[in-house]
């Protein structure tokens, strides 16, 4: 009678108790960053929208980078391994998570001996014995919630690897983008240092006949030269440019980038418009998936506090079988052959040389580094978006003035050239008009570039418009996971 009421009474006190941990309550740190975002002159160019970023294929409304941008998702090989990290991230929280229940297996054994002849009276025989057993092997009674807080801690780092993922997924959105914007500035730059070949050939051919009939120099006829061979340079380093820049975003791609889907000349991936936070509040951090990872961390982290206490404490284990025996193969299951086995078994931590304190100790200081990374990605976020808003905001007016630079510089070259054929300057002073020329040129298409960059920047810093509880088969993950918790009596 009192062995059929030990038992209710262990497992309502392994019922009451395994739900608890020695884990520290969690609370979410303060932001190390002011409440809303630079503002003043630049930033003055920048428009705000209430609305939420858009997922990635509304955001991008060219066709030919957007059909780019998915060939990088199905082929580049570094998001590939992120996506594969999320798997074995998952795997791992599920062999943590098998650890909180018992594992009974099935065994069956025959053992057969044989006893000599002078120690059975003269004649020799072998005996046999059969057994089959259902047994679980030693199971401990988280009493002190220590294995669930390594539970809590490898789901914690299964979020945060999926979180990294979705980074690495915006990440590489932003970078393709990028990538497909340069290869058509870089088709720009070469068209606009063949068009200057081709000028400085012209002026080196009138110069040769002007020279020829002696209205030139020798000197002005070989500043002449100097130019062709300057341009000659500068075109081969752009078309080197060009096929590195298609490398490049092939590299991201992960295959080959059909020729059709380059962009023709310097073309915008997107026309979306206004991206900004209204009110240029800093909590959109908030949604960024590295930030959402550095958090996970944190929060395995203080889960690891809990394992950690739960040491000081004593561990009870239970190992027990329930089968039959017999001395015949054919008797094994026959009535009256069953048997049982029943060995609890209780540890208590007296004298561990200082281990456990020093494991709490490691524990309490991985949690303040943990909170030390989580300000530090928080702040660095705020940074990467500082710097966005200032580009937005200047861009424009840049782009704007290198314009008027532009319309300037071809006005004093085509007025250099007229002075010079009419005899008021020399050539060098048409070399150095055009050299301005160019230059200026040159700077708008890199500050166009940089224009058209600006709102994918500020996309990807921002966090991208990515999914807050979604993983790569498109299923809830924390959901799951959370139910599966909850299942458990956590």
């Amino acid at each position: 009678m009192i062995k059929s009421r030990v038992c209710p009474i262990v497992l309502a006190l392994v019922l009451v108790l395994g739900g608890c941990t020695l884990a520290p309550t969690y609370e979410q740190p303060q932001m190390p960053v002011p409440g809303t975002f630079p503002t003043g002159e630049a930033y003055s160019d920048v428009e705000t929208s209430a609305q939420e970023l858009p997922p990635w294929e509304k955001f991008f409304t060219n066709k030919n980078a957007r059909q780019v941008i998915q060939m990088a998702l199905e082929n580049n090989r570094d998001l590939r391994v992120a996506m594969l990290n999320v798997d074995k991230a998952r795997a791992q929280y599920g062999i943590q998570r098998s650890q909180l229940m018992p594992t009974v297996g099935a065994v069956g054994t025959e053992t057969a001996s044989k006893t000599p002849a002078y120690l059975a009276q003269g004649h020799s025989y072998v005996s046999h014995s059969y057994q089959a057993n259902l047994s679980t092997a030693s199971w401990e009674i988280d009493l002190f919630g220590r294995l669930r807080s390594l539970n809590e801690a490898a789901l914690q780092n299964y979020f945060a690897t999926a979180e990294n993922r979705w980074a690495a997924q915006i990440e590489l959105i932003a970078a393709v983008a990028s990538a497909w914007i340069n290869v058509g500035a870089q088709k720009q730059f070469e068209q606009l240092q063949r068009i200057t070949l081709k000028s400085q050939l012209e002026s080196y051919r009138l110069m040769q006949s002007s020279y020829r009939l002696g209205a030139s120099s020798l000197l002005e006829l070989e500043q002449a030269k100097t130019t062709v061979a300057q341009a000659k340079a500068a075109l081969a380093a752009y078309q080197r440019e060009l096929a590195q820049a298609r490398n490049a975003l092939e590299l991201l791609v992960g295959t080959k980038v059909p020729e059709e889907l380059e962009p023709k000349k310097l073309e915008d991936a997107t026309e979306f418009g206004a991206i900004a936070p209204a009110g240029l509040s800093s909590t959109v951090l908030l949604n960024r998936p590295d930030i959402r990872a550095a958090e996970n961390t944190l929060k395995a982290a203080n889960a690891n506090i809990g394992a950690a206490r739960a040491n000081f404490f004593p561990t009870i284990s239970l190992t027990g079988g329930i089968g039959s025996a017999s001395l015949h193969l054919s008797d094994l299951f026959t009535a009256g052959s069953g048997l049982w086995s029943f060995a609890p078994s209780i540890s208590l931590p007296i004298f561990t040389g200082g281990a456990n304190i020093a494991q709490l100790q490691v524990a309490e200081a991985d949690k303040a580094i943990m909170v030390a990374n989580y300000e530090k990605s928080i702040q660095n976020a705020f940074a990467e978006v500082s710097d966005a808003l200032a580009t937005e905001g200047t861009v424009k007016r840049q782009c704007a003035a290198l314009k008027e630079l532009v319309q300037a510089t071809q006005n004093a070259y085509r007025l250099s050239q007229n002075r010079y054929k009419n005899g008021l300057d020399g050539f060098l002073t048409v070399l150095e008009s055009q050299r301005q020329m160019v230059a200026a040129q040159t700077s708008l298409i890199a500050s166009e570039q940089t224009r058209l960059n600006s709102n994918i920047m500020l996309y990807k810093v921002l966090g991208g418009g990515v999914p807050k509880d979604i993983d790569p088969d498109e299923s809830g993950y924390k959901e799951k996971a959370a139910a599966e918790v909850k299942s458990d009596g956590v």
